[in-house]
């Protein structure tokens, strides 16, 4: 097609109609001088004026004249009233926009103008498709205050048709002839005022204004039978549709996607389908080599559509029916301003081109605001890759409604925190209830930098349950129930869980839930190590019960916590922290182990027979050890396990000074109870004073401290036993009969007692004083493996001297009973003596002979 310009011949040649409509009339002729032109025809009547105005505002008037031969569709008054914009655009005043050119209302009355003469209407069945001045293209925004570059007179081929202008159809209807019909002869406005022979065109009157075709998928959003379609288009394929020109598109009409699979439909009706809508359009659309009316489909057409497949057109000789591949054009030819729309029976897809993936199941499950979460942050790759093996922990729409989707208790959409979260959901592989274990741990997608980029895990836990006809067994992953079945999609499992999965916070946030557990949470935040323990990558917390730090030893606890003994108390902690991530699994691999901790020592790890964990501690004294009580506490940089005592490390040097410190006793006088003593002569006697010294100093032998290093933690740290009646000899000893001492066990009193006597043995007390004291605390050295200590007391053992009666009465007594009885006995013995030598004799009657001495 090509231009006449005005100073030659002002006139539009057009290209041959495609219908029944007679030849086209291409005149090359100069301008006609006949008196009587189509605008001499509006103006002589009365029901035009409206629109001779309209063509004379559009500076169409020329045009008119200039065409020898043409066709105009005339609205009458009353259709142009009834058209909102064509009766505002009557006055100036009402445009909403200033536009000089009258771009809109031009194409409009261009679009009812042909550049040839209709000298018949069509009756009958006959339907007519004429080809008008109409030559849609994209609107400039805003309209331009320049004038055209072309002169504003003459219609401008090309635009969004490919250089084809927009079509019209004229068919009979009922006895009338109807104007601007669909592809059935249905629609349209009726021609209301007979034709008119102008001498340079044909004049018709019709009832309402032409309605110029829209975009397509204005076009497309108006068809009744595409109210699928219309559903699921989203926003951005609106733009695409709207801003693609030369577009033939192939639309299926609503039964057609009944063929989809239930999951496939419901994705597609979902917010995140725009994927899969584009793939489905570009497999009804093609955009090459112009746009494709029906008439061009005679007898077979191959076409090729945007993503490459091939539609074979054949037009049936026998049932007049066109075949669009394997579907049935059903309407034709649905005029738009970019392009055509048909619609057919049923979806062009080739078999396979969609598959199932995890994310539309979800949908169907009731996912959709997991999904939507998903879609936030960027991981829709782990729903959408159908290779990879997953095992995805689900929350339903009512799981995150109940737990706030956009409320407090999830992260902001789109945030870090958010995409770290739904990470823990996602297992790499198929984890089947089969393979899950009680108490094990499995990897999750999260890649934490906690763990330098290794992967977090989360803990199974299974239990059985009695059910209605066997004993069905419960899964719970980091605490959420598993609500209903498992369902298997080819390379992915979807377990529904009860509540969202939050993944572990750092050690520290971890560990303060847990009441046990406050006394090293206490002490690590009066240190400096609170921050560096929490952003510490792949680090085991071995952290002692409070009770640890109970049976660890008052004045141990009491130096830890000290102001000055800041450092001494670091070590400790920092011997509690494990370089590297060992998970209770780790502890029973083996039956010894030793690991690494960040305060440079090692600590020795032991698995008993029967399972039993023990930590044995690089220093403290002897036998020092705790066991795990609890194990596998996850944490974003490794994992907690709760110790059941304190573990002091080999930099820790416990001595006497630091303990008697701890017992704030600086100097006897300020660690011993002196009340109700005169200071001042206790130090002008120092022999006195040394012997109070030496009543409280207890030799211990180091066999005594591998000798408590047998016993239980509740007796290791003290630093000697203090059995019921335990006597110990002292530094005294040596110079007194009763420089020992002895402990008697009581009950805890309201006094600070801690349920043990001390005392001077065999003492008996004297001018109403005790020589006893109770036991306020104790702590125990470190140094040669933990030989001696400091036990704290609340008053003073005093050195014991008897009264001088009591000392030395019962020698004395005992001696003058022992002469007294060596008195006796020689008494009686010499009594004895005295009566044998003061008897009578007597001789024989006749007295002694001879003969008698001579048989003696």
């Amino acid at each position: 097609m090509r231009l006449l310009h005005a100073n030659s011949l002002p006139l539009l040649l057009l290209l041959p109609f495609v219908s029944s409509s007679p030849p086209q009339l291409i005149l090359n002729a100069p301008p006609s001088t006949q008196s009587s032109t189509l605008i001499d025809a509006l103006s002589a009547d009365p029901d035009y004026t409206s629109l001779l105005k309209l063509l004379q505002k559009a500076l169409l008037v020329p045009t008119i004249n200039t065409l020898n031969g043409s066709t105009l569709f005339a609205p009458t008054n009353d259709a142009i009233d009834k058209h909102s914009f064509w009766s505002d655009s009557l006055t100036s005043l009402n445009l909403t926009v200033q536009d000089n050119v009258q771009q809109r209302l031009r194409q409009e009355l261009l679009y009812h103008l042909l550049n040839y003469s209709i000298p018949v209407l069509p009756d009958d069945h006959n339907l007519q498709v004429h080809k008008t001045l109409h030559f849609p293209r994209k609107a400039a925004e805003p309209p331009s205050r320049e004038p055209p570059p072309n002169p504003p007179w003459l219609p401008v081929p090309g635009g969004t048709l490919g250089g084809e202008p927009q079509r019209v159809r004229v068919a009979p209807q009922s006895g009338s002839v109807m104007v601007g019909t669909n592809a059935f002869g249905k629609g349209g406005t009726s021609v209301v005022k007979g034709q008119v022979d102008a001498g340079n065109g044909m004049l018709f009157g019709i009832g309402d204004v032409l309605t110029v075709p829209p975009d397509l998928a204005i076009v497309a959003s108006q068809h009744s039978s595409l109210s699928y379609f219309n559903r699921i288009v989203t926003a951005d394929i609106i733009s695409m549709l709207n801003s693609t020109s030369e577009l033939t598109l192939f639309l299926p009409v609503d039964s057609a996607w009944d063929a989809l699979p239930d999951i496939e439909r419901k994705y597609l009706e979902s917010n995140f389908a725009t994927d899969d809508i584009l793939q489905i359009l570009n497999m009804h659309a093609v955009v090459t080599e112009g746009v494709h009316w029906s008439d061009s489909f005679e007898p077979m057409l191959n076409l090729t559509t945007v993503s490459g497949s091939t539609l074979e057109i054949v037009v049936s000789p026998e049932s007049q029916k066109t075949f669009v591949s394997s579907a049935e054009l059903i309407e034709p030819d649905i005029y738009a301003s970019n392009g055509v729309l048909h619609t057919v029976s049923s979806l062009l897809i080739p078999p396979g081109a969609f598959t199932i993936t995890p994310e539309k199941y979800l949908l169907t499950l009731n996912c959709t605001s997991f999904v939507s979460l998903l879609h936030s942050v960027d991981l829709t790759s782990l729903i959408n890759n159908t290779e990879a093996q997953y095992t995805i922990l689900a929350p339903t729409d009512d799981v995150l409604n109940l737990f706030g989707v956009n409320g407090e208790k999830l992260p902001e959409g789109g945030s870090e925190e958010l995409k770290r979260l739904l990470s823990y959901h996602f297992l790499p592989g198929k984890w089947t209830p089969k393979k899950l274990k009680d108490g094990m741990l499995v990897e999750t997608a999260l890649e934490e930098v906690g763990l330098d980029g290794g992967r977090q895990v989360l803990d199974i836990e299974l239990s059985v349950e009695d059910g209605k006809h066997s004993k069905e067994k419960s899964i719970r992953f980091g605490g959420a129930s598993v609500l209903g079945e498992v369902y298997d999609i080819n390379n992915t499992l979807i377990y529904l869980i009860s509540r969202p999965l939050v993944p572990p916070s750092d050690a520290l946030e971890a560990a303060l839930p847990s009441l046990e557990l406050s006394s090293f949470i206490a002490a690590v935040f009066s240190t400096s190590l609170a921050d560096r323990l929490r952003e510490t990558p792949r680090s085991t917390f071995l952290i002692p019960e409070n009770d640890g730090f109970k049976r660890l030893g008052m004045l141990v606890s009491a130096h830890l916590l000290s102001a000055s003994s800041k450092s001494d108390l670091e070590n400790v902690i920092l011997h509690h922290v494990l370089d590297g991530v060992e998970y209770a699994k780790s502890f029973q691999n083996g039956s010894q182990q030793s690991y690494g901790t960040l305060e440079g020592t090692d600590v020795h790890v032991d698995r008993a027979e029967n399972g039993t964990v023990t930590v044995s501690a690089s220093g403290g004294w002897a036998g020092m050890s705790a066991t795990v009580s609890t194990g596998n506490l996850l944490t974003k940089t490794g994992v907690i396990h709760e110790l059941s005592d304190v573990l002091l490390p080999r930099s820790l040097n416990l001595t006497i000074g630091k303990l008697v410190k701890a017992a704030r006793g600086t100097t006897m006088t300020s660690m011993l109870a002196f009340k109700g003593y005169n200071l001042t002569k206790l130090y002008d006697d120092p022999e006195r004073l040394r012997g109070i010294v030496e009543q409280h100093l207890i030799p211990v032998p180091k066999p005594h401290a591998l000798y408590l290093a047998q016993l239980d933690s509740f007796q290791t740290n003290k630093p000697i036993l203090l059995d019921d009646s335990a006597t110990y000899t002292t530094l005294h000893s040596n110079d007194s009969a009763y420089g020992d001492i002895v402990f008697r066990q009581a009950g805890p009193d309201e006094k600070g007692g801690l349920g043990y006597l001390v005392g001077i043995k065999d003492a008996r007390g004297r001018e109403g004083q005790k020589d006893w004291a109770r036991v306020l605390s104790w702590g125990r050295t470190t140094t040669s493996g933990g030989v001696g200590g400091v036990i704290q007391i609340d008053a003073v053992l005093m050195p014991y001297r008897p009264p001088w009666w009591q000392e030395y009465g019962a020698p004395v007594g005992v001696s003058i009973i022992g002469v007294a009885l060596i008195c006796l006995f020689f008494l009686g013995v010499r009594a004895f003596w005295r009566r044998d030598t003061s008897e009578a004799t007597y001789e024989p009657v006749g007295g002694f002979n001879n003969e008698d001495d001579e048989d003696a």
